[in-house]
């Protein structure tokens, strides 16, 4: 009985955590951001797949990089910033960078 209990609470939280994650809005684009992401797509997306990739991004001047941050786009975007992804650090500020291992040593 104890078993059967303990599943039926299992199911209900289940049931109750993916119910709760469709109610959540995503976030959406104010008009000006929308704005500021289409020049970027039509100046930086070179292949033409609606995102800009990592090297798309690299190519992003300060300038442009400085519209998007003042319209609230930048790090919670993956356009500029110190944010780094897949585990990359950034370096260090003072130059204490040290040299990546080569090779297992």
């Amino acid at each position: 009985m104890k078993k059967a209990v303990a599943l039926a609470v299992a199911v209900l939280c289940s049931l109750a955590v993916v119910a709760q994650a469709q109610d959540k809005p995503k976030h959406e684009l104010t008009p000006e951001q929308q704005a500021v992401m289409k020049d970027m797509l039509d100046k930086y997306d070179t292949n033409k797949d609606g995102k800009l990739d990592k090297e798309e991004k690299a190519k992003i001047s300060d300038e442009d990089k400085a519209k998007m941050q003042a319209v609230g786009l930048g790090k919670h975007h993956g356009q500029g910033g110190d944010a780094k992804k897949d585990g990359e650090q950034k370096p260090a500020a003072d130059g204490d960078q040290k040299p990546a291992a080569e090779g297992n040593q």
